[in-house]
């Protein structure tokens, strides 16, 4: 497999890093020589990467290729390597693990899918017939789950209510979601934690989304864009939009903020750490938890008459959380929830210590099995807050991390075959011979009594079939894969493709884009020509948006407070002195922006930090903007990500919002139905049409080139 892995990289050399990247071979080459030098058996380095690596089409590509290197180099599983990602909000990987993403249940479990018959049919699916590790496990999880969300309404004789589990059968992201708003298919929305309106790629497409419902429920701290739309959104000035005719009906729930109540944060390290309530919410203001609770409690009450089937997974939750207060609306009590989610055993009604107590036979309930032993022994372990003087640089008494406490995952690799350290610097866990056991500095990510030299019996499967050198516990056969056969949709090695929208051939293969990224050929989600397609010299520049330190995201909180928007009360745009010089830009002017999707106008910033890229021989200039503006707040702007179209990543469906292609501009945008005339005008010279972008095979054919120019 390693002979394959150089093969295929073999053509990816520094200088072609150069050709493609526009870095130069020398700078490439001493991040290399960096990396490589403080990795070994007495050295680790940790690949840390921020959001910009996960918002493209091929964003689970390039995660897996940093992945590759830390294994090559040694630095998986290991104290201060890994592959840490800077989330951009303090608990992202907590709304992963207990998801808010549609096709996972919580614990990274899959939801079930068209293909599912039955529970038995979803878990072989998930754990196969003689793969090694826990996911073999997969029946334990599951069923505790299910008896979590229904209780004593799941019984083995009705599979666990398996069956009221809903079926995905195909895309039913958010975009996707937007999309059928507008085509007349999705009629309500609740949106919580997220302005779309302003932070969503293609926010044109969000707002006449929105303005296509029937109602849309919106809970947030302040009245931002995504409440406002239907009367503040750039469509009124275009008349896309009518506020009296707008038919969509918007509910507005104050939401309260996080010092305003308790629960917990999980963050990059897989680390839960709890939040007391500082102050109690004022007014109308209350939590997630508390408006989840009681609509579920309110919906219950309305349909408790009904014999409708489809009413029965509702009807039947186990919706019996604790109360904090004695009115009709009190709060839950998020302690007892946390409770819940690490699980318990039923038989005793006491919390079970770790995912290794979960069972298939209905004796146990857990909200995510991943959690479970946050509150073993009946401790909430999130609360811990042990000084660090006082314990380790491990720090296990400080939150708690899931699985199991563990603060390194995969940590057997720490320790060589035999179970020695490969380092006596580096040391985290390893085999006690005299005790018979894994030890150490770190909690053991391994079958605590599996010794280095154990060899598995041909037909055993799950944590049985584990050799004792099999440090990847949750890998079908518990390896480390440098060749993915499955688990991603995109193929079993990483590969350069060129963006959706990009001003350069791929130089490396014939196929310009992944063949297999999400696109959407629609009139109101045009794309940018790309090569092999013509058209491509009417949007010359690199597109690229970002974030300031002063405001947070779309702006809903920054914009509303006047110190931040005091710091930064403008949007802007960042262009270098030689794309300044080309287009007649001047510093602190007005510039406007362009796609095949919108026009945007801000403030020029002329700075050396954006220095012109040199690809494949040619220079190509950068356009930066951050994307924290909007029609609502103490500072105004146009809206960023309108330039944006919708494509994503296959594994993800994650936009790919950190790369297009554009134009720039001097002078304001055009006004009103004015800015449409001037958007298609665009169109018009590039030749987009809304076949532009759909053709993601491109290897080996010029048909797409010849069928633009006789278009």
């Amino acid at each position: 497999m390693f002979q394959i892995l150089k093969r295929h990289f073999s053509r990816y050399t520094p200088e072609m890093v150069e050709r493609v990247c526009g870095v130069p071979a020398e700078d490439f080459l001493a991040v290399c020589r960096a990396w490589t030098q403080a990795s070994g058996r007495d050295r680790t380095s940790a690949l840390v990467y921020s959001v910009g690596w996960t918002q493209h089409s091929m964003g689970a590509q390039y995660i897996r290729a940093g992945a590759i290197i830390q294994l090559l180099l040694g630095n998986i599983g290991r104290p201060g390597g890994g592959v840490l990602a800077l989330r951009g909000h303090a608990s992202i990987q907590g709304s992963t693990d207990i998801p808010t993403l549609y096709n996972l249940l919580p614990g990274y479990l899959p939801m079930p899918d068209a293909r599912h018959e039955g529970k038995h049919d979803y878990v072989e699916a998930i754990r196969g017939r003689h793969q090694k590790g826990f996911w073999h496990n997969a029946d334990d999880y599951l069923v505790s789950l299910l008896k979590e969300y229904w209780g004593e309404a799941a019984t083995a004789e009705n599979d666990y209510c398996f069956d009221h589990l809903p079926r995905i059968d195909g895309d039913h992201g958010t975009y996707r979601t937007v999309m059928d708003m507008i085509d007349g298919e999705v009629f309500g929305y609740f949106l919580l934690g997220q302005n779309p309106a302003v932070g969503s790629a293609h926010g044109r497409l969000q707002r006449l989304g929105m303005a296509n419902l029937d109602w849309l429920v919106v809970r947030d701290l302040t009245m931002i864009e995504s409440a406002e739309f239907w009367r503040n959104a750039p469509e009124i000035e275009t008349g896309e939009i009518v506020a009296e005719e707008c038919r969509t009906e918007v509910f507005f729930f104050p939401a309260a903020s996080h010092v305003e109540k308790e629960g917990t944060f999980t963050q990059t390290q897989r680390l839960l750490q709890w939040r007391d309530r500082a102050l109690e919410p004022t007014g109308d203001r209350r939590s997630e938890l508390w408006f989840t609770y009681h609509l579920g409690r309110l919906l219950r009450q309305k349909l408790a008459s009904s014999t409708d089937p489809r009413d029965r997974p509702l009807l039947e939750l186990a919706w019996d959380y604790e109360l904090e207060g004695g009115d009709e609306f009190a709060e839950p009590s998020a302690d007892h929830v946390l409770r819940r989610i690490n699980g318990v055993d039923l038989r005793t009604g006491e919390v079970v210590d770790s995912y290794l107590d979960l069972r298939a036979d209905g004796s146990t309930a857990a909200g995510c099995w991943i959690y479970s032993g946050v509150y073993a022994g009946g401790v909430n372990h999130a609360r811990a807050r042990t000084d660090r003087e006082k314990q380790d640089e491990v720090a296990h008494d400080w939150g708690w991390a899931w699985p199991a406490n563990r603060r390194v995952l995969y940590n057997r690799a720490s320790a060589d075959p035999d179970g020695n350290p490969w380092s006596e610097r580096k040391k985290l866990v390893w085999w006690d011979a005299d005790r018979r056991e894994w030890t150490g500095h770190d909690i053991p990510d391994f079958p605590k009594h599996t010794p280095p030299d154990f060899r598995p019996e041909d037909g055993d499967a799950g944590p049985d079939a584990l050799a004792g050198d099999d440090p990847f516990i949750m890998q079908a056969d518990g390896k480390a894969w440098l060749f993915a056969p499955s688990g991603v949709v995109d193929g079993p090695l990483p590969t350069h493709y060129e963006p959706h929208e990009s001003p350069m051939r791929n130089p490396l293969y014939g196929q310009q884009g992944s063949p297999v990224r999400k696109v959407y050929g629609r009139g109101d989600n045009p794309s940018n020509p790309a090569p092999p397609e013509a058209g491509g010299e009417v949007f010359p520049f690199v597109f690229t948006a970002a974030r300031l330190t002063e405001h947070h995201t779309a702006g809903g909180m920054s914009r509303q407070l006047a110190y931040l928007s005091e710091l930064q009360p403008s949007l802007f745009v960042e262009v270098s002195p030689q794309l300044a010089a080309e287009r007649g830009l001047e510093h602190l002017d007005w510039a406007h922006v362009v796609t095949s999707r919108a026009a945007v106008d801000a403030r020029v910033l002329v700075t050396e930090r954006m220095r012109p890229l040199r690809l494949d021989g040619r220079v190509v200039h950068q356009v930066w903007m951050p994307y924290h503006w909007g029609p609502s707040g103490k500072v105004e702007g146009d809206v960023v990500n309108d330039l944006l179209g919708v494509v994503l990543d296959p594994n993800t469906m994650i936009q790919e919002s950190k790369v297009a292609t554009c134009d720039i501009r001097p002078g304001r945008r055009p006004r009103g139905r004015e800015l449409l005339a001037y958007l298609e005008a665009y169109r018009r010279r590039a030749g987009v049409t809304v076949d532009t972008g759909t053709d993601r095979m491109t290897a080996g054919t010029t048909e797409m080139t010849v069928r633009e120019e006789e278009s």
